[in-house]
């Protein structure tokens, strides 16, 4: 579970599991959201931002997938 606080041009989430505070920027907390309606495909994932209007910040596949991996590192998402 974690908790986001938007703070101008960066957000701070904080990831009460772990204890860490991560400062993010866009694109991350509109993919958190997106995925807070469920798992999803990176396809299934790029729909959703489509429908935000936001697939000009994340616009390959593959730079998505590049902040999924880093998101995962961080233990902010995670595959299923």
């Amino acid at each position: 579970m974690r908790r986001a606080v938007p703070l101008d041009a960066l957000t701070a989430l904080y990831h009460r599991r772990s204890g860490q505070t991560h400062l993010v920027t866009e694109p991350v907390p509109a993919i958190l959201a997106a995925l807070a309606h469920g798992p999803a495909t990176l396809a299934e994932l790029v729909v959703r931002l489509e429908l935000q209007g936001l697939v000009a910040d994340t616009d390959t596949p593959a730079r998505l997938r590049e902040r999924l991996d880093e998101l995962e590192t961080i233990g902010l998402v995670w595959r299923l």
